[in-house]
């Protein structure tokens, strides 16, 4: 028989034994229940009647009060009346009660009708007797049938119970014991299930899995020789440094070039825990810095260009941390079962970009002479000694001006962009007052706010500690941040230059009204050359990233807030002197 069919009977069954031990018990409770109702409805409410005429009678039947009580409690019992000879009780107390009513002082009339009362309690207490032992013959019926159906469904239910899990639990269990052994690779086990049943059908359908198993494994391990050898091959052939280690961290291989530049022998390292060879080798202590103690579900690890010496000259190479992740058959979550360290070549690179480095400085300080040249030659034709000019020459004079200003400034902007990439920036970071910075700035960007009519609001705090700057650097940065300020803000706007001391730290900030920066852009905001799309404004998208460096190079940090529509906050703090707590002014 099917586990379909199976589970279909024995369910089936006992939901049928539920269905008509339900309704066994529903009858015979329905029973019970009308008997109950017709001692209540009948008897037990005409002996109650009767009790009430008694106590009327026996207060005072004189009392009109009384008599009510009498009448309505005689009217309720003609309305109960169910047994035989009760009727003509009633008719006759009826009649009784007439004639006292007329006559009340008659006792032996009012001991008839107590008669007559007591024998109507009577026929209903004998009624109430015969009727509870009828329900009574009813409970024990009740009992005799629910214990007996009760019993037989308890059998049919546990013989089920008994029986029914194991077998379907079994089969599964042994199944599940063959699929372990499968699991750990020993293919040559096997399920044998006698049922013609879906277990049956299983176990045909697991034994040829395992069998094909069992033939593949046995005809695969030379292919899997020859891959293994092929992927050592391309890995040691590779001219890229590789090294792989398992989710241990043991040295799983290691290509020739990366045993080449790292002085290793392969005999040695192989199978060895990488932190034990880092202990006596440098670089492979540096390779190792950035590598993941624990699990890791990142992608990839990058860090900056490490300098090596390979090829009989300084090579530079990027380190690249690759985990191996996994998703074993079967399962659905990742695992993390080793990294691979890749070092790439980027020297040729790294030479290309010292050649384009070098080639802008040397333009750029070829350019800023005779720039200056021109500018001095401008100031000379500006001199009204030398002679007058007209409206029209002026006005070219003006353009040559601003034009020249503005190259000094590219250059100037170029050749600080070569010191940061070559390395050279010479920083002197001294107690400065951060007042005198501030003032030069202003001083630097004044005539330009005032050709837009903006004003600068200057908040320094009081006793601000000295602050520890290169005077020049720090100036030039506070100076492109407002020069940014006045070209992005409107007309007859506000700037606001707000300078205190927090954490040991002295912050400047720059706040203008403008148009603001959209979100998608803060985060590139301090790239080299980048500049907002759509923008009209001149510029070489180099004056914000020459400032993070130069304010990072003196140890400290740069930052921007931003609302699109509401102007901008530009920030930078330096190391103060001494710690102080700020007390603004206004």
């Amino acid at each position: 028989m099917r586990i379909k069919t199976k589970l279909i009977l024995g369910v089936g069954l006992l939901f049928a034994m539920i269905a008509f031990l339900t309704i066994l018990s529903a009858t015979h409770i329905n029973k019970l229940s009308n008997d109950a109702k017709n001692i209540l409805a009948d008897n037990y409410n005409t002996v109650d009647y009767c009790r009430q005429m008694l106590n009327a009678l026996n207060s005072d039947i004189h009392n009109p009060e009384q008599q009510k009580k009498f009448r309505q409690s005689l009217e309720k019992q003609t309305r109960t009346i169910t047994e035989v000879g009760e009727q003509e009780i009633t008719d006759k107390i009826k009649q009784d009660f007439a004639l006292i009513v007329n006559s009340p002082d008659d006792s032996s009339l009012l001991r008839t009708i107590q008669k007559d009362i007591t024998d109507v309690m009577l026929l209903n207490m004998q009624a109430i007797q015969r009727k509870n032992e009828v329900a009574e013959e009813t409970a024990d019926s009740a009992i005799l049938w629910i214990a007996i159906t009760g019993t037989f469904c308890f059998l049919i239910a546990f013989t089920l119970l008994i029986n029914l899990p194991s077998n379907i639990a079994n089969p599964i269990r042994e199944l599940t014991e063959s699929i372990k052994e499968i699991a750990a690779k020993n293919y040559s086990r096997r399920v044998h299930f006698e049922e013609h049943n879906e277990y049956g059908e299983l176990a045909k359908s697991f034994n040829t899995m395992a069998k094909k198993l069992e033939e593949y494994s046995n005809s695969s391990i030379e292919r899997l020789m020859m891959a293994k050898k092929r992927i050592e091959t391309l890995i040691n052939n590779m001219s890229e440094p590789v090294i792989g280690l398992d989710e241990k961290h043991t040295i799983l291989f290691m290509n020739d070039i990366a045993l080449k530049i790292a002085g290793l022998q392969k005999e040695k390292v192989i199978g060895a825990p990488i932190q034990h060879i880092a202990e006596e080798n440098d670089l492979i202590k540096t390779l190792i810095k950035d590598l993941p103690e624990k699990e890791t579900h990142e992608k990839k690890i990058k860090s900056f260009p490490i300098k090596i010496y390979a090829d009989n000259k300084e090579s530079y190479f990027e380190k690249e941390i690759i985990p191996i992740l996994i998703t074993p058959t079967g399962e659905k979550e990742e695992k993390h079962i080793g990294n691979v360290i890749l070092l790439q070549n980027i020297t040729p690179y790294k030479e290309l970009d010292f050649a384009k480095t070098n080639f802008i400085a040397t333009v750029s300080h070829e350019l800023k002479t005779p720039i200056s040249s021109i500018q001095m030659s401008l100031q000379l034709l500006g001199n009204k000694k030398v002679g007058e000019l007209n409206a029209e020459q002026e006005s070219l004079l003006h353009s040559i001006n601003d034009d020249t200003g503005r190259l000094l400034k590219i250059t100037g902007e170029l050749l600080n962009m070569t010191q940061v990439e070559s390395g050279t920036i010479q920083i002197s970071v001294v107690p400065s007052e951060a007042k005198e910075i501030v003032e030069y700035a202003v001083n630097a960007t004044k005539a330009a706010a005032e050709q837009k009519q903006i004003r600068f609001e200057i908040k320094i705090a009081d006793n601000l500690p000295q602050v520890l700057a290169d005077n020049e650097k720090t100036a030039w940065v506070l100076t492109n941040l407002l020069s940014n300020a006045i070209r992005y803000s409107y007309d007859n706007s506000i700037i606001s230059i707000d300078v205190n001391a927090t954490d040991n730290k002295v912050r400047f900030s720059v706040t203008d009204t403008g148009q603001g920066i959209s979100p998608q852009y803060i985060d590139k905001i301090f790239d080299r050359y980048f500049r907002i799309p759509g923008t009209k404004k001149e510029g070489t998208g180099l004056g914000l990233s020459i400032s993070k460096e130069f304010i990072q190079a003196q140890g400290g940090e740069i930052s921007v807030k931003s609302d699109l529509g509401a102007g901008s906050t530009f920030s930078f703090s330096l190391n103060s002197l001494i710690k102080s707590k700020p007390n603004r002014l206004s």
